[in-house]
């Protein structure tokens, strides 16, 4: 049993008064004794490791309040990345597509191309790939192109008969199949996860081998920036399925907060998959998932006023809910009455009344106290939602690296700079006392908790804009929402 004492540099507690102790004493991973270092001392074998912080300071593990692990680990390993500045370098289609030709040509044919992270607002030419354009890289492989978003993606004329539609396929509920305006011939666009069906599952293509191998990758990127918790924040059966085959192999190399997709549920519960998930293994089943709305990017986030300006050319537009008060009811209520947690992503302000409605429904129905229901991204949120939230015991997660990696596009095409300034309210969710978490939403921005952390307190934009100075918080703040605060939204803050 190794026993480790560091001392010699300031250590932030993040305890309630957010004390500065002097030394901690640590046994094979878990911490046993913090506080003076005469009195740590004392707790310490004699055959203790010194460690001397040399004036650094110490700072708890980061735990993820909100992300998709190993999603990294599977773009690094299985994708080709296809990031536009200032999250990658590719700058247009052609670049994209030229790519997407070196996969091809190293790929057996009728084997899929997967690519990733491509953001048709920052490629120059402001648009998606094409079915025509990637069925003219190859007519013997599928390939599917995924928005950085993982809202939506393009595909091949294969991609689509993989897919099961043509021409004359309606769109489903929630989704919308692109098309060209004039013949209404589908051009490769699946917009929305009804539209994308399988081809947006993380899990795509994946085995149990290549999962397995991207989680070691994703671990040690994580571990590498001090994250000692990530989470997988949608996970249907296959995805549960991988994440149990690495439990049961006892190679975790750091603890991942699983949270099942909400569909499976009660099947999960009453055991009736053929497979479950070893406690104590570093996998922990968290809250259940579900979606309110889609994603600013595409304009599938749902506003209470209408885009800055539209892509659909329709100045009216505030993106449409797929979702009903009755229909959420149920799934939450039913959610709730099992004991559940629910994380719900409600990307805009016009989602969040809606699910703000519904849980205020199930709690007075079915009061319980400290549930801790969570709210995911809360891009455009108003001081009235907030003070709802406080009212509902309910918790938000913001996505503060938003502002800085797209912030200016939300000036100039989501919000306008009026609202941009307003987006993601971490101080008045501060000076509310709602205690709150800041997320990177990995792989949509990369998982750098102190650059999170820099981004909630500077709120400055890639072109340099500081945007809504008046939302930042403090670095203690920050510090708090990515370390304590994130392990109690998800009950672990004993741990």
């Amino acid at each position: 049993m190794r026993q480790t004492l560091y001392s010699g540099g300031p250590i932030l507690s993040v305890n309630e008064s957010d004390e500065i102790l002097e030394a901690v004493l640590v046994e094979d991973g878990t911490i046993l004794a913090v506080g003076a270092l005469s009195e740590v001392e004392q707790r310490a074998r004699d055959d203790a490791i010194g460690i001397d912080l040399s004036g650094r300071t110490m700072i708890p593990g980061f735990i993820d309040p909100h992300g998709h692990f190993p999603d990294s680990g599977i773009l690094a390993l299985w994708r080709v990345d296809l990031a536009a500045p200032p999250l990658g370098d590719c700058l247009t289609v052609d670049m994209a597509l030229e790519r997407l030709a070196e996969r091809v040509a190293t790929t057996p044919k009728g084997a899929w191309v997967l690519g990733g992270m491509y953001d048709h607002l920052a490629i120059a030419e402001r648009r998606f790939t094409t079915r025509d354009e990637l069925d003219a890289l190859s007519r013997d492989h599928p390939i599917y192109v995924s928005h950085v978003t993982g809202h939506a993606g393009a595909t091949n004329s294969l991609g689509l008969a993989y897919r099961g539609i043509d021409d004359d396929s309606k769109d489903p509920r929630g989704g919308r199949f692109g098309r060209d305006p004039d013949t209404g011939r589908l051009d490769g666009l699946l917009d929305g996860m009804t539209a994308m069906g399988e081809l947006g599952d993380s899990e795509f293509q994946i085995t149990t081998d290549r999962f397995k191998a991207a989680f070691k990758v994703a671990a040690q990127e994580y571990l590498s920036q001090g994250v000692t918790m990530a989470q997988n924040a949608w996970a249907p059966e296959l995805m549960l399925r991988f994440f149990a085959a690495v439990a049961e192999d006892g190679d975790a190399d750091l603890d991942v907060m699983v949270l099942p997709a909400a569909h499976m549920e009660p099947r999960l519960t009453e055991g009736a998959l053929d497979f479950s998930i070893p406690e104590g293994r570093g996998i922990i089943l968290g809250p259940r998932k579900l979606f309110s709305d889609g994603s600013l990017h595409l304009q599938t986030a749902c506003l209470s006023e209408p885009y800055f300006k539209p892509m659909n050319g329709d100045p009216t537009h505030c993106g449409k809910l797929s979702v009903t008060h009755e229909g959420m009811t149920r799934h939450v209520g039913a959610l709730h009455d099992m004991g559940y947690q629910v994380h719900v992503h409600a990307n805009g302000d016009a989602a969040a009344d809606l699910m703000m409605d519904v849980f205020e429904t199930v709690l007075k129905t079915s009061p319980r106290d400290d549930h801790r229901h969570t709210f995911i991204h809360c891009q455009n949120y108003r001081d009235d939602q907030l003070d709802r939230m406080v009212r509902l015991g309910l918790t938000p997660s913001f996505f503060p690296s938003h502002v800085h990696y797209f912030g200016d596009m939300h000036c100039e095409i989501t919000f306008g700079p009026d609202r941009a300034a307003a987006m993601c309210p971490t101080r008045s969710a501060a000076d509310r006392g709602l205690r709150f978490t800041i997320h990177n939403d990995a792989s949509v921005t990369p998982t750098l908790p102190l650059h999170l952390m820099w981004c909630a307190v500077n709120r400055t934009t890639v072109s340099g804009r500081v945007l809504g100075i008046a939302q930042a918080i403090t670095a203690r703040q920050a510090l708090r929402a990515h370390t304590i605060e994130a392990a109690w939204q998800v009950f672990q803050e004993n741990e």
